[in-house]
């Protein structure tokens, strides 16, 4: 009735609210709202909001290139750049004779001087009186006495040694070191000056001797040619040029003869006296690998030959091309062996050194050997730094021996593996002696490092 004013439609769509409103009423949708407006919010609070996008401004211009513009390029001093330094440059050394030439020589008076007392040593006879002795006790006295100092360590070529000598002079001490580049530094040890440094090679020196018979010689072997250094003359004469050389031994005193061993494995005989410089003889002795050959002491016609895990000796009268048979094989070694030596009075002992962490020793006084003594030795082992062991000129049954023992030292040996004595000095003597040389008749050791370093005990 309080709507009777009002038309039929507006009556009809008042009637249609007031029902909708009844109805929604009794669903109680205010509390399902409120139930799913609470869900929304606890979940939203656990959502990482997004970051907002980065407005145009801020937005990094990527770089076009003047090419893609269609520009000209923009005059730009750029800073000068310092001239970087140039590699070293290694001279190719040419077959055939050299004239002994110190590399980048100051003072060429020096090494006349060095070379003149080099000439006038070798003019006087060593007194070999003296030279062995079999007195155990005399002789550790000898290595208890000798020491090494700060004045008496000299790097002498630039590289790692791979082999040396020492002059047999009483008077003055000379020695000789190759290293792995061809150079060969000559150093007088008694003197203030450096060390000489000539290159007669192109790359290492596997090996070097003074000649047995005329110590005006240093015969010096590489891998493509095998050189004999003449004081007198002051120069490099070039006996025997091939490929793959990695050691020789004289085969007579007169040092007219050379056995030369292969890294390839071959054997082959050299004779200064003949003109050229082609072997006389190669034969194959049936080795994967030759690292060093070594003479007899006494009986000349044997050599003993060691590589891959093979230590033989054979007979220079029955040597041949092909088929060649070992007099006597040194049985044990289960990897490579690094060298192997006749004792220096008799040659009734042999030692080895194989990367096996070994020492061999022979000792027999007979052609052929028997009854090898193996020893472990050295720890971290030897083969890492292809130790060389040496038996000592003055004692029969004694060898010399870098170790990787800490502090670094060089052991002396019996041929019985008792250890008799270590040169070592904490504050002088910091690395690996692999090579070491004896002086024949004085107490003196020198043992050369990987940088080209000499220590003289």
């Amino acid at each position: 009735d309080e709507y009777s004013e009002l038309s039929a439609y507006e009556r009809k769509r008042l009637k249609n609210i007031t029902e909708n409103a009844k109805f929604f009423t009794a669903l109680k949708l205010h509390e399902v709202s409120a139930r799913l407006h609470q869900i929304i919010t606890k979940r939203q609070s656990h959502v990482t909001k997004r970051a907002k996008p980065k407005k145009a401004e801020d937005e990094v211009v990527r770089r076009r290139s003047m090419r893609l513009q269609r520009a000209e390029p923009l005059e730009v001093v750029l800073p000068e750049t310092p001239a970087q330094p140039k590699a070293e440059e290694h001279t190719e050394v040419p077959a055939g004779p050299l004239p002994m030439v110190a590399e980048d020589e100051v003072n060429s008076k020096l090494t006349e001087d060095l070379l003149a007392t080099w000439m006038r040593i070798s003019e006087m006879k060593a007194n070999d009186a003296e030279k062995h002795t079999g007195d155990m006790e005399r002789y550790q006295e000898s290595l208890n006495s000798m020491v090494l100092s700060e004045e008496n360590i000299r790097k002498v070529v630039k590289y790692r040694v791979c082999s040396m000598a020492i002059h047999p002079s009483e008077s003055i001490i000379l020695v000789a070191a190759g290293d792995k580049s061809g150079q060969i530094g000559l150093w007088n040890v008694e003197s203030e000056e450096g060390a000489h440094v000539f290159i007669p090679h192109n790359d290492s020196v596997n090996c070097m001797h003074f000649s047995p018979c005329n110590s005006a010689q240093l015969l010096s072997l590489s891998s493509e040619s095998l050189r004999c250094a003449d004081v007198t003359r002051a120069v490099f004469d070039e006996i025997y040029r091939t490929e793959d050389m990695s050691s020789f031994d004289f085969l007579e005193e007169s040092a007219s003869t050379l056995v030369v061993g292969h890294w390839g494995g071959d054997i082959t005989i050299a004779d200064r006296r003949t003109p050229g410089t082609s072997p006389e003889l190669s034969a194959d002795i049936g080795f994967k690998r030759t690292r060093t050959v070594h003479v007899h002491p006494v009986n000349k016609q044997y050599f003993i030959a060691a590589g891959s895990v093979d230590v033989e000796v054979y007979d220079l009268r029955y040597l041949k091309a092909k088929g060649n048979k070992a007099v006597s094989s040194l049985k044990g070694h289960t990897k490579s062996v690094a060298s192997a030596y006749f004792s220096a009075g008799t040659g009734s002992r042999v030692v080895t050194v194989c990367a096996d962490d070994k020492l061999s020793l022979c000792p027999n006084s007979n052609i052929p050997m028997s009854y090898p003594h193996l020893s472990q030795h050295g720890d971290p082992p030897l083969s890492r730094s292809k130790q060389h062991a040496i038996w000592d000129p003055k004692q029969e049954n004694c060898f010399v021996v870098g170790s990787m023992a800490r502090p670094r030292r060089i052991e002396v040996f019996q041929d019985t593996g008792n250890l008799l004595h270590s040169f070592y000095n904490p504050d002088c003597l910091g690395s690996v002696c692999s090579i070491n040389v004896v002086h024949p008749t004085r107490n003196i050791l020198v043992g050369a490092n990987s940088s080209g370093r000499l220590h003289v005990f």
